[in-house]
């Protein structure tokens, strides 16, 4: 099962790009890269997610590096309302298949949408 790293927080002023690495050196041949954003008292909402190369959205960038061993997670020019923790989660292409979504953090639980089976996560928080 891979294992995910990220730092624990970033500063950024406003009207910047900001960075969000993820280490995921043991990532698997079949596992995508999801990326949520979680709002205080908020459940997690879906932000990207890829398997290769760059991916785009309306609200962020995804890069995956060549090995697949890392990505980064680009927000274009933040405002306050871009402040967040954003988890990084590698998971196997079928994990949207199973269900409820339960993952449990230091704080607490949370259930929502889709199934996380054994994946693995970690965290960033943007002030």
């Amino acid at each position: 099962d891979a294992k995910t790293t990220q730092p624990s927080s970033m500063d950024h002023p406003e009207g910047e790009d900001v960075n969000l690495r993820c280490n995921h050196s043991t990532i698997s041949g079949d596992d995508y890269i999801h990326w949520y954003r979680q709002n205080p008292n908020q459940s997690p909402h879906y932000v990207i997610r890829g398997f290769q190369d760059t991916v785009n959205s309306s609200m962020a960038s995804l890069h995956i590096a060549s090995d697949r061993k890392s990505s980064t997670l680009i927000l274009p020019q933040v405002t306050l309302r871009d402040a967040a923790v954003y988890y990084c989660i590698v998971r196997e292409a079928h994990w949207d298949r199973q269900g409820c979504t339960c993952a449990a953090s230091l704080v607490g639980k949370w259930c929502w949408g889709q199934s996380w089976g054994s994946s693995h996560k970690s965290k960033s928080r943007v002030i």
